[in-house]
């Protein structure tokens, strides 16, 4: 159970873009932890510096300052690699609908050229993050692969595209992909700052410091909340899987539901604070509830998430004491 007990391939080197940002900071250190080696490849636009600090002395780490719009880079970044977990996208569904010329050149054609530079490099496997969002308006719970609605947002849309290339990409060229659909993960090392921060270190930032938090809508949405450490069992089972499982996307999640209300009370709870929210307007292109089928991922890929809603929490909330 867990990640901690995977063995790596001997030898071998992954590639982990984004690996400045909370998802791939932490792949990063999950592989270095195994006794793997791993390449960086971030822009810093919404990676941290400090993320790469945190490694850069690890033997079998390397950074590179690159970006994903930029073809060599992206060729130069997949030269040697055996593997490649592409972390690298701008996230959040508002920020989206403001910027969505953006998102189409950063998400969809970023991506495009990083499986392009996997299949000329001759890499064994993409594995790629994609969203619960694209399961859009559909109604029915828990979200089941192959049982999409009609897309919410321009962000929603760019992770649909591609998976979508990822689909072609293994028909066509033989590149193993898996799409792996991230279901509100949080964790350690999650970014609490700016407009478009994930909700539950934003919460606790604001209740450390003595602000009230706003919940967007009523507060009662619910969410499949997905402690990082599942997640990183994820891709890295992905990378191990056959290519029988190949060319498909993935839940990631736990495959519990959390309401958002009750978290924020469980939070309070925690952190010894008697706080009442303010309540604001629904977000632009939010979805009300999301909950994830995991089986298929527990079916092909092996996929037995270790870490519940509770047990994900009091970890989180522990390293928000300590480093905020």
């Amino acid at each position: 159970m867990g990640y901690r007990d995977i063995k790596l391939p001997e030898g071998a080197l992954y590639l982990v873009t984004g690996g400045a940002g909370f998802i791939g900071s932490n792949l990063c250190e999950a592989i270095l932890d195994l006794g793997g080696r791993v390449r960086c490849l971030d822009d810093l636009s919404t990676g941290k510096q400090e993320n790469v600090d945190l490694l850069i002395n690890r033997e079998g780490y390397e950074f590179i300052k690159g970006d994903i719009k930029d073809m060599d880079t992206c060729m130069n970044a997949c030269k040697g690699v055996d593997y490649v977990f592409h972390e690298a996208a701008w996230g959040s569904v508002p920020r989206s609908i403001q910027m969505p010329l953006f998102y189409d050149l950063n998400n969809i054609h970023g991506t495009l050229q990083m499986m392009e530079a996997a299949k000329e490099n001759g890499v064994k496997k993409f594995i790629y993050a994609s969203s619960s969002s694209v399961y859009g308006d559909h109604p029915v719970l828990p979200k089941k692969e192959g049982q999409e609605g009609n897309l919410l947002s321009p962000y929603a849309l760019t992770k649909r595209v591609t998976e979508e290339y990822g689909k072609l990409y293994h028909k066509l060229y033989g590149l193993d992909t898996y799409a792996l659909r991230y279901f509100n993960v949080f964790g350690r090392r999650q970014d609490p700052d700016g407009a478009y921060a994930a909700v539950i270190p934003k919460f606790i930032r604001q209740l450390l410091n003595g602000e009230t938090p706003t919940i967007n809508g009523d507060g009662k949405q619910s969410r499949d909340f997905t402690y990082i450490d599942n997640v990183i069992e994820a891709n890295l089972k992905a990378s191990l899987a056959g290519s029988e499982a190949a060319g498909e996307a993935y839940n990631v999640a736990y495959g519990g539901r959390e309401v958002l209300i009750d978290i924020y009370y469980e939070l309070c709870r925690a952190l010894g604070i008697e706080r009442e929210p303010i309540f604001g307007p629904d977000r632009a292109g939010d979805i009300k509830h999301s909950n994830a089928d995991i089986s298929k991922a527990r079916e092909k890929l092996g996929y037995d998430p270790e870490f519940d809603f509770a047990k994900g929490i009091k970890l989180a909330i522990d390293w928000y004491k300590e480093n905020l």
